[in-house]
């Protein structure tokens, strides 16, 4: 069964300032079914949360860790959740 989770992901490495939250945004409407944000931090990591079906995703969560993204990625934490619900799309804060 593929229910709706929630997806929080700190992404840390050079994230900021390299068009990552973009990427990010791009790669999650492009996977489709999702709702949520990509965000800076102040402590220079970039934080993502994804609502939708699990396997969407994990796609994203993939794509954070392996793919072809702008900058560098030198890991990723995540935890999953229960959605909260209120996000209407995927957007850049």
């Amino acid at each position: 069964m593929n229910e709706n989770v929630r997806l929080t992901a700190w992404v840390r490495g050079r994230v900021q300032g390299v068009g990552f939250r973009w990427w990010t945004r791009e790669t999650a409407l492009r996977i489709g079914g999702m709702s949520g944000y990509t965000g800076n931090l102040e402590d220079g990591r970039v934080q993502v949360v994804a609502e939708g079906p699990r396997d969407r995703c994990e796609l994203l969560l993939d794509w954070l860790r392996e793919g072809d993204t702008p900058g560098r990625v030198d890991g990723v934490t995540e935890i999953w959740g229960v959605p909260r619900g209120g996000y209407q799309r995927f957007e850049i804060r």
